[in-house]
C-alpha cells in the first residue's frame, strides 16, 4: 500500500501503470466506502488508461490510526447528537466536499498528474464536481456515478441526517465478528445481492471509518447551502460532465440524477448526458462493472466529438 501525507493524515492510494492515453482516470469513492470498490472497474480499464484510486481522509486506510477501541467514539456521538448544528459548524472547513477537493488537488500534485478525468461515486461525485471547478486546467471531464441531487427537501434531509447519525452510532468493535452480519450488507442499497466478499468489505469499511470524518462528511455534504449550490456548480463547469444512474437506485433516484445533469450545457446541446444502467442500485461499480467500465471508456474516448457537437 502506497501513501501520501496530507494534513498529517497518510492517504492510501493505488496507481496503475501509464498507458498511451494522456489523461489519468481518478476514482473517488463514496461515503463509508473505500478505494477497493473501484477494482472491478479499474481491472477492465487499466490496459487502456492509467487509473488512480485512493481512500478519502478518514475512510478506508487513510487514517492516522485505525480504531480498535470504540469507547471514545460512543462518547463522541453521545455528545454530538445533543446539537447537530454545532457539529456542522465545527466541521465546516474540514469535511466539506470542497475540503476533500483540496486533498485531491494535493494528491494529484504529489503524483504529478497533470491531466485527469474525475470519476466519483455518490459523495465522490460531488467531490469530483468541485474538483472540476477548482482545477479546470487539470480536470478534462467528470463522470458521476449514482450521484446527483440539487433539490433541498427540508423534512427529507432532516430525517436522512438524523437516521445517518443513529446509523453511525451502532458500530461496536465486535460488529464485524457477528456470524452472518455480512448478509445484511449483501442487499443494502443494491438491486440484487452482492457477492459475500464485497459485503464483508462493506462491514469493514463501516466499522473502521473515523467517527468524526463519517459524521462530518455526512452533515457537511447535506446542508441546505451545500445542496442548493450544486446546480450552480454544475452550470458553470466548462468540461464535459456525465452521469451514470442506477435504474433501481433508491438512495439517489434517476430523477434526481437527471435534475442535476440538466444544469450542464451537454444536457441540451449534445443530447442527454445521463446514462441509466438497468437492474442497478446504488453501487453500480460492484453491481454492473462491465456496464460502468464500458460507459467510462466510451465517454472518455469520445469526449472530443461530444463536446464539439
Amino acid at each position: 500500500m502506497a501513501t501520501i501525507e496530507i494534513l498529517g493524515v497518510p492517504h492510501a492510494y493505488e496507481l496503475t501503470a501509464p498507458t498511451n492515453y494522456p489523461d489519468t482516470l481518478v476514482f473517488i469513492h463514496g461515503w463509508l466506502n473505500s478505494r477497493g470498490y473501484w477494482q472491478p472497474v479499474i481491472s477492465r480499464l487499466s490496459d487502456d488508461f492509467q487509473c488512480l484510486s485512493y481512500d478519502l481522509r478518514g475512510f478506508g486506510e487513510s487514517q492516522q490510526k485505525l480504531k480498535t477501541d470504540f469507547s471514545q467514539e460512543q462518547n463522541y456521538f453521545s455528545q454530538s447528537t445533543k446539537s447537530s448544528r454545532a457539529v456542522v459548524d465545527s466541521f465546516d472547513s474540514v469535511y466539506t466536499p470542497a475540503a476533500y477537493t483540496q486533498d485531491l488537488a494535493d494528491i494529484l500534485k504529489q503524483l504529478n498528474v497533470k491531466s485527469a478525468w474525475l470519476i466519483g461515486h455518490s459523495l465522490g461525485g460531488t467531490i469530483a464536481l468541485w474538483g472540476a471547478a477548482h482545477m479546470p486546467e487539470c480536470v478534462k471531464g467528470v463522470i458521476c456515478i449514482n450521484s446527483g441531487g440539487g433539490i433541498y427537501l427540508k423534512e427529507a434531509f432532516e430525517q436522512f441526517r438524523s437516521a445517518g447519525q443513529r446509523f453511525l452510532q451502532v458500530r461496536p468493535k465486535w460488529l464485524g465478528q457477528l456470524p452472518l452480519i455480512d448478509l445484511l450488507f449483501t442487499r443494502a442499497s443494491v438491486a440484487r445481492p452482492l457477492e459475500r466478499n464485497w459485503a464483508r468489505q462493506r462491514v469493514i469499511d463501516f466499522v473502521v471509518a473515523d467517527p468524526e470524518a463519517a459524521l462530518g462528511a455526512l452533515l457537511d455534504s447535506t446542508t441546505e447551502e451545500e445542496i442548493n449550490c450544486l446546480p450552480q456548480l454544475v452550470a458553470q463547469l466548462k468540461q464535459p460532465i456525465y452521469f451514470l444512474a442506477g435504474a433501481e437506485d433508491k438512495v439517489m433516484e434517476p430523477k434526481y440524477v437527471r435534475h442535476l445533469a440538466s444544469f450542464h450545457p451537454l444536457f441540451s446541446y449534445c443530447g442527454d448526458n445521463v446514462i441509466e444502467i438497468p437492474d442497478c442500485g446504488h453501487l453500480a461499480m460492484l453491481e454492473q462493472p462491465d456496464a460502468v467500465a464500458t460507459h467510462i471508456r466510451s465517454v472518455v474516448k469520445n469526449q472530443s466529438s461530444v463536446v464539439n457537437c
